[in-house]
């Protein structure tokens, strides 16, 4: 393998393995900040060695082996981890002596994982909303930096900042590694489930790179995303977060054509969607819904999805109903991407004239100037209208302001066409 084919593998299989590893850390050490930094010193290891040796078998417990060894070493030597050698050395012996099968099995079997505790971790209170999100997206969700910053449509040095502080704020308040139970998990919950959320959204749609999407992602939010669920059954909040997910996932199948060209909602081959996935989206909005409490964002998301769910036709969408939901969401989460939305669900359901006339309407808004799909609804709802130049100028605008490859090349075959 050549050092540039070596170097894209160790990337591909460094983006998978990362959180789960940082993950695993925090709970052996106690410190995320140190945590990362160990997991950093396995990769350097894998780029100085697998060059030459080949990628082994299982990239991951290496990584892990290679970590653990060196906090092992940082223990021995007193640097910070005085309590902790005996329990690491324990932990390193007993996951050496079973087989790796086994040990993962046993893993999956835990409520209260790794990734879970990593997520409540990066969530405590102690930082502020946006620290949180990005700090999670980034160990969590093996974000960069360029990634986050875009999500919330603000400085990259802004997102960087952010991180840097979040780790030496949980560092100098000794935050557990824990799950909370009890009215301190109700109090954490809502920020658990906005970050696993974003962390599918990633994977739905790439923010940037050569993939349409990383479903990876989306499996890792959806895991956690039910494991939440279960520890807070009467939240209809995080049913409805799993719903909404589920049957947005159960599209990924049919969201790429040959080559892996994006395929819109409305092109879609029905017959691709994972239809296992809707009921569950469909039964865990359903469980939502008789805890008869007012739904909240993602609940009425979920609707949303749910009424494309139980189209088996693209063109049996209840768009008049999904515009209405999408009233009831702008009242309940305003904001410009919303707004958006409820613009395409308007124009659906009343014609191209009514989704422009609120998409103009955003077209001074600050926090959209760079969001490409701001022009890119814009071109469409103008070439339904037959304003053909126009709606060209759009699309090369959408083109120019998104990072995701798959979807520029999109974006200017409409502008050609």
């Amino acid at each position: 393998m050549g050092t540039a084919e070596s170097s894209r593998a160790i990337d591909a299989i460094w983006r998978i393995e990362s959180p789960r590893l940082i993950a695993a850390l925090t709970r052996m050490v106690g410190d995320v900040g140190l945590a990362e930094d160990l997991a950093q010193d396995s990769l350097v290891a894998a780029l100085e060695r697998w060059p030459e040796s080949g990628v082994p078998d299982n990239p991951g417990a290496w990584l892990m082996a290679t970590a653990k060894n060196r906090a092992i070493d940082l223990a021995r030597r007193g640097r910070r981890l005085e309590d902790k050698q005996e329990q690491l050395v324990r932990d390193v012996g007993l996951r050496m002596a079973m087989d790796g099968a086994d040990a993962e099995a046993r893993l999956d079997g835990e409520i209260q994982d790794d990734l879970l505790g990593l997520v409540f971790v990066c969530c405590h209170p102690v930082l502020s909303t946006e620290a949180r999100v990005a700090l999670t997206l980034k160990l969590v969700g093996g974000l960069g930096t360029p990634d986050i910053a875009r999500a919330f449509l603000v400085a990259e040095p802004t997102v960087a900042q952010r991180i840097v502080r979040a780790k030496q704020t949980l560092s100098a308040a000794r935050v557990p590694f824990e799950v909370p139970s009890g009215d301190e998990l109700d109090e954490r919950l809502p920020s658990v489930l906005e970050v696993i959320y974003l962390i599918f959204n990633e994977g739905y749609s790439a923010t940037a790179g050569d993939d349409w999407m990383r479903p990876a992602l989306c499996e890792d939010a959806l895991r956690l995303g039910r494991v939440l669920a279960e520890l807070a059954p009467k939240e209809p909040e995080a049913h409805g977060l799993v719903a909404l997910m589920e049957i947005q996932a159960s599209r990924i199948a049919a969201r790429s054509g040959p080559g892996g060209a994006p395929v819109l909602l409305p092109d879609q081959d029905r017959s691709r969607w994972d239809w296992l996935l809707v009921r569950r989206g469909l039964v865990a909005l359903a469980r939502a819904e008789r805890l008869g409490r007012p739904l909240g964002p993602y609940a009425v998301q979920a609707a949303i999805a749910a009424c494309h769910g139980r189209a088996r036709r693209a063109q049996d969408t209840d768009w008049v109903r999904i515009a209405a939901l999408y009233d009831a969401l702008s009242q309940l989460a305003p904001s410009p991407i919303v707004e958006l939305n409820r613009a395409v669900a308007l124009s659906m359901a009343f014609g191209p004239e009514a989704g422009l006339e609120l998409v103009d309407e955003l077209l001074e808004e600050p926090s959209l100037s760079s969001y490409h799909l701001l022009p890119a609804v814009r071109g469409d709802l103008l070439e339904k209208l037959g304003r053909d130049g126009e709606a060209r100028l759009e699309f090369e605008r959408a083109a120019a302001l998104t990072r995701n490859a798959r979807e520029r090349d999109l974006l200017l075959a409409r502008a050609a066409r």
